[in-house]
């Protein structure tokens, strides 16, 4: 691995460290990119790469994304993520997860974790055993939030969605529109249902074809292999899987007005944002739009800290205020000529304070 301060994603990060704990066999790291506003939050991967270079250019990538979409969310938090090196098979023990809880709990409260890709509710549960600075854990009471955000991603997706038809094509209603979705797990699939129920024409694509052709049968929707989902035709290409999908490549293949879709960091280089201006298509900043799941861990951990209650109401009204803040974004673009890309980089530089 390369020295992470002459990674291309390097950008100033407060702090990272590589946790080793050779009798669990944890290879963790965590990275602070900003603690600004607040403690870095920001969820934990749990992934196997084969590269081990590519663990940290996530971890680089995605706190800094972390603190820019705290920033935007206007919520009291930093940016920060951890990553689990898994082995080839994934291999998860409680003892790992012990182990890992410590690591968090010894950074002594500047960095809040919660679940990402890899991580469940019960891996928060059992980190919850080691250390307090954890989130996304189940809720105990009727209406009260906590577990799995996703459902909050979701709901904040398909906001933003409408809100870039809105934008782009004139258009109050999302009847018709055709809205091609890449990933259909708890974020895609959750956005695919409350665009269905608006009228939308879908078509989904998943690794998981199986997956993905059961929700196509829910919902009346076309499914197509995952290979072909940037080739449609269609309204909007909201990408929900991983990320920088959108190269070089992916952007020429696009036939697309809009992009707008939950996965992070979907540019696959900051000139890609350009790219995308320049083929006349409108891009929803990504940690922007996918901030309700951020919103509701973030809510749900204060709430605990404090001692009060968070409610699911409290959450849906936060992130009821993402289409207003991309409009400002996307009318700004509008006005200056340059992405919405680097308009959102620039607002969330200047609240962290760079």
């Amino acid at each position: 691995m390369s020295a992470f301060w002459t990674e291309p994603d390097f950008d100033e990060h407060e702090r990272i460290e590589l946790v080793h704990d050779r009798a669990s066999g944890l290879t963790a790291i965590f990275a602070l990119h900003s603690t600004h506003l607040g403690p870095g939050a920001g969820g934990t991967r749990f992934w196997h790469y084969a590269d081990p270079a590519m663990a940290m250019t996530d971890a680089l990538r995605l706190s800094r994304g972390m603190s820019y979409k705290n920033a935007m969310a206007g919520l009291p938090m930093g940016g920060g993520k951890a990553v689990i090196l898994a082995d080839a098979d994934r291999t998860k023990s409680p003892e790992m997860l012990a182990a890992f809880g410590d690591a968090i709990d010894a950074l002594g409260g500047c960095y809040v974790t919660a679940e990402d890709v890899g991580m469940t509710e019960a891996d928060m549960l059992a980190i919850a055993q080691r250390t307090p600075h954890v989130t996304g854990l189940p809720s105990t009471e009727a209406d009260q939030a906590g577990g799995d955000p996703g459902p909050f991603t979701a709901r904040g997706v398909y906001l933003g969605i409408k809100a870039a038809v809105k934008h782009q094509l004139s258009r109050d209603s999302l009847d018709g529109i055709h809205v091609a979705i890449q990933g259909t797990g708890s974020v895609g699939g959750g956005a695919a249902r409350l665009l269905s129920e608006d009228g939308a024409r879908l078509t989904l694509a998943d690794l998981n074809t199986e997956k993905a052709a059961a929700l196509a049968g829910e919902l009346g929707a076309d499914h197509v292999p995952a290979d072909a989902i940037m080739d449609l035709d269609c309204d909007v290409f909201s990408p929900n899987a991983l990320g920088a999908v959108l190269d070089t490549e992916g952007i020429a293949r696009l036939q697309a007005a809009i992009v707008a879709g939950g996965a992070n960091n979907q540019l696959a280089r900051p000139e890609h944002g350009d790219a995308l201006r320049a083929r006349g298509i409108l891009f929803a900043p990504d940690y922007v739009i996918n901030a309700g799941g951020i919103i509701a861990v973030t809510l749900e951990y204060l709430a605990r800290q404090s001692g009060t209650r968070c409610d699911v109401s409290d959450v849906n009204a936060k992130v009821e205020e993402i289409p207003e803040r991309l409009a400002a974004i996307w009318h700004e673009a509008d006005s200056t000529g340059q992405s919405p890309d680097r308009i959102a980089d620039r607002m969330a530089q200047n609240l962290i304070g760079r």
